[in-house]
């Protein structure tokens, strides 16, 4: 499975992901072949940046139920959140944060188990309203794990949701370019903070909102300055929101860049403990499907494996199998295997459909 943009989609292509309407309406399920051009406009009248497609060669991945539910929510509750958004900003109210906010509750901050945390698709018109919805699912599932009283985890949701929300006075077209210039960083920083305020606003009775905001953002803007995070006291909240924010930011399929694995982007933030508080890191592995049986990763020694067990001590340390000469490892034994660890997550397994052009122009093929 690989991420294709829409000017690169070409007939024959198969659709990896489900696509839903607003209403969650089923548009396009698993493996629909891209028939003809008509059938490629269809799709770009959606409004999306490309589309998930499979390999060639590819089997059709599983998807459970909760998997297909959890597509089917995050489509439907970002038409929500932009409707609140936008009336928000019109009216200077909010009218429905505290049923949304249930209801993101409810779905996914009461979870028994870990959830397999899925990204979706964003173009620039809905960017900034999925990319809420997912910190404040994540927000809503480590709460829940850290067992933060009710009060503490609605806070946490309920800025999660509405933090980006001074983002949406810039173009919604710098979420789609691969670079930033410095004019363009200092509008985004002014939007940020004049959204700050209007939560201030919509919150007067409540100051901790903006301060969850506010701290959050701030966390991250002197990462590099070690003084001021030594001074810094902030809020569980805020402690939540940076982790959540930071996670889907990075894990995002985006234009800019590549998007980081779910591995690389949980090691970076356990590698800043002064930044990404550890307890909430960790509540966040707790929370989410991460190196579940039957993943396919690459370790720091170049050799490819196959997660077989998970370790519940030490998360990115599993049982794994390798390919190479079929020996399982015990990554939690650092005693034995304390050099080797999880590099990252293979994409796909299945390259037969990579050729070496520059060989077959060798051998006379054009």
């Amino acid at each position: 499975m690989r991420f294709i943009r829409l000017e690169e989609l070409k007939p024959g292509m198969r659709i990896a992901r489900p696509i839903f309407s607003k209403k969650g309406v089923l548009l396009y399920d698993r493996a629909t072949v891209l028939k003809d051009i008509q059938s490629i406009q269809n799709i770009k009248s959606f409004g999306l940046i490309g589309l998930f497609i499979l390999e060639p060669a590819e089997p059709i991945p599983p998807l459970t139920d909760e998997d297909r539910e959890f597509e089917r929510f995050q489509t439907m509750m970002a038409f929500q959140i932009k409707d609140e958004m936008d009336g928000a900003r019109r009216t200077k109210k909010v009218s429905h944060i505290s049923q949304i906010v249930d209801g993101i509750i409810r779905e996914y901050g009461n979870q028994k188990g870990k959830i397999s945390f899925i990204q979706g698709l964003r173009s620039k018109d809905d960017y900034i309203y999925k990319h809420s919805l997912n910190v404040a699912i994540l927000s809503a599932l480590i709460t829940h794990t850290m067992n933060v009283s009710l009060q503490d985890q609605q806070e946490a949701v309920t800025a999660a949701v509405l933090h980006d929300i001074g983002k949406l006075d810039v173009d919604q077209s710098i979420f789609e370019q691969r670079e930033v210039t410095a004019e363009e960083r200092i509008r985004l920083l002014h939007a940020e903070l004049g959204g700050f305020d209007l939560i201030g606003n919509l919150y007067m009775s409540n100051p901790n909102m903006k301060r969850i905001c506010s701290q959050a953002q701030h966390l991250i803007d002197v990462m590099d300055n070690e003084e001021e995070l030594k001074r810094m006291k902030p809020v569980t909240g805020a402690k939540v929101l940076a982790v959540a924010d930071t996670y889907d930011s990075d894990t995002a399929v985006r234009l800019d860049q590549p998007p980081l694995s779910e591995v690389a982007t949980l090691r970076k933030m356990l590698d800043r403990p002064d930044v990404y508080d550890h307890k909430v890191v960790e509540a966040l592995l707790h929370s989410i499907n991460v190196l579940s049986p039957g993943t396919s990763v690459e370790l720091n020694n170049g050799d490819k494996a196959l997660v077989i067990r998970i370790n519940e001590h030490d998360l990115l340390r599993p049982v794994v199998l390798t390919f190479s000469n079929n020996e399982i490892i015990d990554l939690s034994d650092r005693i034995t295997y304390d050099d080797l660890d999880v590099g990252d997550i293979m994409k796909t397994m299945d390259n037969r459909h990579v050729m070496d052009n520059d060989a077959l122009k060798k051998f006379g093929f054009s």
